[in-house]
């Protein structure tokens, strides 16, 4: 078990905004959309503090640019499919043990203020990816 399982420490995004073309019905493949995402990543804050040095944290500012140049670049129809990927790659790229991705399309449907998902992936999800692929 990691130092940051153990102490529960998380660092966390929440609002970022990005344009992509996201959806399943026909003008939606045209225009892009707005989706809003928030993430939580585990991260042992101990050693960072102690240093006060961001190369022994999660980058965060690392972790926003890489999240928006991907959702801008994905054109995907479900907004499930967007938040597994997105988790998929901050646990490949970021070396973490767990990722939760909430994403959702503001005023997606009528009446409500928003939509989306809410997941939670780890390492395993990332080896059963990996593992399907080949």
């Amino acid at each position: 078990m990691t130092s940051a399982l153990i102490s529960g420490d998380r660092i966390f995004l929440r609002g970022l905004a990005a344009e992509c073309i996201i959806g399943f019905i026909e003008w939606e493949r045209r225009v892009k959309q707005t989706v809003v995402v928030d993430l939580e990543l585990p991260v042992d804050c101990r050693r960072a503090a102690a240093t006060d040095d961001v190369a022994d944290t999660v980058d965060y500012k690392r972790v926003a640019k890489r999240v928006l140049a991907y959702i801008e670049a994905s054109e995907f129809k479900l907004v499930e499919t967007l938040a597994h990927r997105l988790a998929l790659l901050l646990l490949e790229e970021f070396g973490v043990e767990w990722a939760r991705v909430s994403l959702n399309k503001p005023g997606a449907i009528r009446n409500s203020r928003d939509v989306g998902v809410v997941i939670e992936r780890s390492r395993a999800d990332l080896t059963a990816a990996a593992a399907a692929r080949l």
